[in-house]
């Protein structure tokens, strides 16, 4: 199933319609991963995997750890992901769709929209990079 998401001003269009998204912890330095799946006009956590917790990052109460990580099934589907960009955690955020990854929101400014594509028109188009 294929899908198109906005993240900031720029529209891509995924082959799966699906992405990862991953970060690590301002505070604990913690590595946490999240893979949504773009439904319709909604985005749908399917999995959640974190490698620690603490500062407001317990695992979910069904969270199984494999393999160092606790991983969780999804329990929220919501309109769009507001990601912050302070520039202080010296990295961004991690896109990952279809075998393709990018970083966003490493340098400090506006939080970032991640959301399904609208029907009306878009500035910028691209796939994700080679």
């Amino acid at each position: 199933m294929t899908g198109c998401l906005t993240v900031g001003t720029t529209v891509l269009h995924l082959a799966l319609g699906s992405f990862t998204l991953s970060w690590t912890h301002s505070v604990e330095h913690v590595a946490w991963q999240e893979d949504w799946r773009i439904n319709g006009h909604m985005l749908t956590l399917e999995q959640s995997r974190l490698k620690g917790s603490g500062a407001g990052m317990e695992p979910g109460p069904d969270a199984v750890l494999k393999d160092g990580w606790w991983v969780s099934a999804g329990h929220l589907e919501v309109p769009a992901l507001m990601l912050a960009a302070s520039g202080a955690t010296g990295a961004g955020w991690t896109l990952c769709a279809d075998g393709q990854c990018r970083v966003i929101g490493a340098d400090r400014g506006a939080p970032i929209k991640v959301a399904p594509c609208k029907r009306e028109a878009v500035k910028r188009t691209e796939p994700m990079p080679d």
